[in-house]
């Protein structure tokens, strides 16, 4: 029998511990912003995790290497799209950054968010995995497989929060 923390993660990301994450100094334009996270979780094929981050008052250009949704705990920031548009968000906002892009972030006010990250994939290996999970549902319908019998967990490994890798766009800080 599996043990349930490897079928359901739980986590509040306004309380988590947070861990020194630092993104790239050339990032940063105005202030001294110290950004902190941990991953919460992570899907099985690595392409998703869930991190809780906060960074303090300051202004910098952010680098999104990944797909990232974003909701705001507390907090507030003044994001600046590539084609000048600025948005403020605070607590109870969500917002979706593409990877390939770049925003300017200027935090006003200490932010909190918990972010999901996505590696993206190209559209063909997307509708292959689509097909794949069907198939694998099918089989363990028929058969009368679950996660108790062994069967998918869902997709959500078991993991303890840990601190980002420098390469990991949420590692740096907001892109997150």
């Amino acid at each position: 029998m599996s043990e349930p923390s490897q079928h359901v993660i739980v986590a509040n990301p306004a309380t988590v511990e947070l861990v020194p994450s630092p993104f790239p100094a050339e990032w940063v334009l105005d202030g001294t912003p110290q950004a902190q996270a941990t991953a919460i979780a992570h899907s099985r094929d690595g392409a998703m995790t869930v991190i809780a981050w906060s960074c303090t008052k300051g202004r910098f250009r952010w680098h999104y290497q990944v797909d990232e949704m974003a909701h705001i705990l507390a907090g507030e920031v003044f994001i600046t799209d590539q084609s000048g548009i600025e948005r403020r968000l605070g607590a109870g906002d969500t917002v979706f950054f593409r990877a390939g892009t770049q925003n300017v972030w200027l935090i006003t006010q200490d932010i909190r968010k918990v972010a999901v990250c996505h590696v993206a994939v190209p559209k063909l290996v997307g509708v292959g995995l689509r097909v794949w999970n069907k198939l694998c549902r099918t089989v363990s319908d028929v058969l009368g497989l679950d996660a108790e019998s062994g069967a998918s967990d869902g997709g959500l490994a078991a993991a303890q929060p840990r601190n980002l890798p420098q390469s990991h766009p949420a590692s740096a800080a907001p892109p997150r």
